[in-house]
């Protein structure tokens, strides 16, 4: 089959991290929170997409203590949530009481997550701040810390091949 003149339906834009770019991207986060002063006393990883960076900040501003909570925005296939849940285990919020948090997520996609998260925490610590890799233009928060802006689809080096299992039977290709 010829096709005459330009292709039209070009697939939309997609933003691609790999693991080389995500290395890059935690070194520079890193840097901004020192450059900013901010010396928290934890980092805090949103589950699962947040627990790379958190791992890579806590390492690169020297804080040993690290902890994550669990959010699920899904109740099952295409049903979301109006509102994302925080899923036991969560660290109690006492444990955190008067603590300089860094709250770190992969995207600050709608932002509802960061702010269940940060809502949760936000009588008990001192100060929170959150950290992402990604921002998009329509989040409901804006993180103090953020490595690149896009509106486009965005391809983690962790999330971009399928599974190796198939947790619902058989096997993954």
């Amino acid at each position: 089959m010829h096709h005459n003149g330009p292709v039209t339906s070009e697939p939309p834009p997609r933003e691609i991290l790999t693991y080389e770019l995500f290395g890059t991207a935690v070194r520079e986060l890193a840097h901004q929170v020192v450059d900013d002063g901010f010396e928290p006393d934890i980092v805090l990883a949103i589950a699962r997409g947040g627990l790379g960076l958190a791992m890579g900040l806590g390492y690169a501003l020297d804080v040993k203590n690290l902890s994550a909570v669990n959010v699920e925005f899904y109740t099952g296939v295409n049903q979301r949530l109006d509102v994302p849940m925080m899923l036991p285990p969560t660290p109690a919020a006492i444990d955190l009481t008067g603590m300089k948090v860094l709250i770190a997520d992969d995207v600050a996609d709608t932002g509802k997550t960061l702010e269940v998260v940060r809502d949760f925490f936000a009588d008990h610590v001192a100060e929170a701040r959150t950290a992402v890799i990604y921002e998009k233009p329509w989040t409901v928060i804006n993180p103090e810390y953020v490595w690149r802006r896009t509106d486009a689809w965005i391809d983690f080096p962790w999330s971009s091949t399928p599974p190796i299992v198939n947790r619902q039977g058989g096997k993954a290709h």
